[in-house]
């Protein structure tokens, strides 16, 4: 049977035999009135005042949004959001725009434009966060760390923060507090964030927040200086909005994470020898970096010493000549990668990650992006063909091999007894 997999911006159908098993999410339908129910959520929102009364007659207003590597509707969220402040009297004059970008490259003007729509992006000053510039406030300490935030933020009267809740392979789940930490935190502050003592720790995790060290580091240090109120939204596969919370945190983030819960997690009992997966399609699967999700999410399935066949465009490439690019470059073998002492640096959480899997499973990648020197480099395996990559790696496993299936890549959770 052929099975269409989210890559890049489109879908790309691989042949697989017919008993193979597809795990995908439950597919919510759309909100019928998506700009409706971003006004309710603010003006009913499920706890705290509604935003006319968070907005006064003066003062500044930061509304926080994510970057480009996630499959936020920006556009369809922060328009309504904006076109109440600017009813409540918060025009473009008083608010401004902060992408949290964490440690990631800002993005271009065409790409600000194509997340925010030309009259956002024209009308309202945006500024892009860089971990690395100086301008952070410390507002408090976690475990001792000193926890400095983007100081547009911590000077405005007024924080609003717009998230993306969906599994996260190492923070439990995004959205929430994750969009001022490390969206918004100086680079040491996201380095004790994603510590590889943190990282190695078994539950850092999907769809864990409490006991997850990375999560309740993050959790802590937003709660230093928190938004007033947080837009937690939940979309489908066509980046359609699900439903629609807000709330001072955790309450709202809290709530759209059963809400994905119950429809990303999916029951499987039992390993495979073969998982074929992706990274959700664009923006997800622009680099090899943000890709290694897809990986950790087939790593819960994938029986040790198995193969795992994926498909990510990576149309930005490793990124050739960032953090990330440089651990591959250093590491001499998997195993290297995945070691959890030292000191932090940046993308290192990703290296770390990448090396855990390819600790279980060989890792076979198709991507447009990516010449074979730099799958190779990845210590991966590249791929011409998917569809003959995965009839290759079930023959390699030998008779009866197993096969399973996630389309949509990390937007799917296996659980169960077996691959947990």
């Amino acid at each position: 049977m052929r099975v269409g997999l989210a890559y890049g911006r489109h879908r790309l159908d691989v042949e697989v035999p017919d008993d193979a098993t597809v795990v995908a999410p439950v597919e919510p339908a759309g909100l019928d009135d998506e700009e409706g129910a971003v006004l309710r959520a603010l003006r009913a929102p499920l706890a705290g005042p509604p935003l006319d009364r968070l907005v006064a007659a003066d003062g500044s207003v930061a509304v926080v949004f994510p970057d480009a590597t996630r499959p936020m509707p920006n556009k369809t969220v922060l328009a309504p959001l904006l076109a109440e402040l600017e009813r409540l009297g918060a025009g473009p004059a008083r608010v401004e725009l902060l992408c949290a970008t964490g440690t990631h490259q800002p993005a271009s003007d065409a790409e600000l434009t194509e997340m925010l729509g030309e009259e956002v992006a024209g009308r309202y000053r945006v500024h892009q966060h860089r971990a690395d510039d100086g301008s952070h406030v410390m507002v408090g300490r976690v475990d001792g760390t000193p926890v400095l935030l983007d100081r547009r933020y911590v000077s405005s009267h007024v924080r609003l923060c717009v998230g993306l809740v969906e599994p996260h392979f190492f923070a439990g789940f995004s959205g929430g507090p994750k969009g001022v930490c490390p969206g918004l935190a100086a680079t040491e502050t996201v380095l004790a964030a994603h510590s590889p003592r943190r990282i190695a720790d078994p539950g850092a995790t999907f769809l864990r927040i409490e006991g997850n060290p990375v999560h309740d580091f993050v959790r802590a240090a937003t709660a230093l200086d928190p938004p007033q109120l947080s837009v937690d939204v939940t979309v489908n596969r066509r980046r359609q909005l699900t439903s629609v919370r807000a709330a001072p945190l955790p309450d709202g983030h809290a709530d759209a994470c059963r809400f994905v819960a119950n429809t990303a997690v999916r029951p499987v009992r039992a390993r495979f020898d073969v998982v074929v997966t992706t990274n959700g399609g664009h923006p997800l699967d622009r680099n090899l970096y943000q890709s290694v999700k897809g990986m950790a999410a087939a790593e819960r399935l994938v029986r040790p010493g198995g193969t795992i066949v994926m498909a990510a465009a990576c149309c930005d490439g490793t990124p050739t000549g960032g953090a990330f690019d440089a651990h591959l470059r250093a590491a001499g073998s998997p195993a290297e990668l995945a070691e959890d002492g030292g000191e932090p640096s940046p993308d290192r959480w990703q290296a770390q990650v990448l090396g855990r899997v390819l600790g279980r499973a060989a890792v076979w990648l198709y991507a447009g992006g990516l010449d074979d020197a730099e799958v190779l480099r990845a210590h991966l395996r590249p791929v011409g063909d998917m569809s003959a990559a995965v009839a290759d790696a079930l023959a390699a496993a030998g008779p009866g091999a197993t096969l399973a299936v996630l389309p949509e890549g990390p937007a799917t959770v296996a659980d169960g007894d077996g691959p947990v």
